[in-house]
C-alpha cells in the first residue's frame, strides 16, 4: 500500500537527479549562430558553406532588390559610383528576428579595396550591438583593402573577432569559382585552423 523507506529514498534520490539536471540545463545558454555572405563568384559562398559545415548556423545569403549587371566592368562601375555616393542599396534578403542570435558570422569579397555596398546595407540595417561579428573574405589576390576595418566601423557596440581571408576567383579575367576540387580541401583546412583560435 505505501512506499518503503527504501523506496522512498529512491524516489527521493530520482527527482533531485532529474531537479540537478534540469536546473542545469537552464544555466546553459546554447549560443545560436548566423552565416551571412554576399558572392558574385561562388567562392565567398564555398568558404560560407565550409563554415556552416563547421558551427552549424542559419545560412543566408545577400540578394539585392536590383542585382548588378552581369557584365563585370559594368558592374565595376556601378560599386565605384555607390561608394563615390555612399548610396546603400535595397536588399531583398530579409533576416527575421535577427536579436536570437550571438554570433554573426558575415562573409563578401573584395571590390574595390572596399566592403561592398550591399554588405554596409546589411550593417546598417540590422542592430547587431552586443553582438559577436566575425567578417570573412575572399579576393582576387589583393587583399581585405579597407573591408575589415569598416566592419569594425560600423558595428561600433558589436565585438569583431579577427577575420579569415583567402584568394578567391579573378572575375576581370573570367576566373570565376576556383575554391573547389584539391584547392577547396586546402581552404577547408585553413578554415578549421581559424576557427580553432576564436574564442566561440
Amino acid at each position: 500500500m505505501g512506499c518503503s523507506v527504501k523506496t522512498l529514498g529512491l524516489l527521493i534520490a530520482i527527482m533531485m537527479f532529474f531537479s540537478v539536471c534540469t536546473n542545469g540545463q537552464e544555466q546553459v545558454h546554447i549560443k545560436k549562430i548566423l552565416i551571412v555572405y554576399l558572392s558574385r563568384t561562388n567562392n565567398t559562398k564555398a568558404v560560407a558553406e565550409i563554415i556552416h559545415q563547421q558551427v552549424g548556423g542559419k545560412l543566408v545569403a545577400l540578394e539585392l532588390q536590383n542585382p548588378y549587371p552581369e557584365n563585370y566592368k559594368a558592374t565595376v562601375n556601378k560599386v565605384a559610383k555607390e561608394n563615390g555616393m555612399f548610396y546603400l542599396p535595397l536588399l531583398k534578403t530579409k533576416v527575421d528576428n535577427v536579436d536570437q542570435y550571438d554570433i554573426i558570422f558575415i562573409g563578401f569579397p573584395t571590390w574595390g579595396m572596399q566592403l561592398p555596398p550591399p554588405m554596409k546595407s546589411f550593417l546598417h540595417q540590422y542592430d547587431l550591438a552586443g553582438k559577436t561579428i566575425i567578417p570573412f573574405n575572399t579576393n582576387a589576390g589583393y587583399g581585405i583593402g579597407s573591408t575589415f576595418q569598416t566592419v569594425r566601423t560600423l558595428c561600433p557596440k558589436s565585438k569583431v573577432l579577427d577575420g579569415f581571408t583567402v584568394t578567391g576567383g579573378i572575375e576581370r579575367d573570367r576566373q570565376l569559382l576556383v575554391i573547389k576540387g584539391d584547392y577547396e580541401i586546402k581552404v577547408q583546412a585553413d578554415v578549421k585552423k581559424w576557427l580553432a583560435k576564436l574564442p566561440l
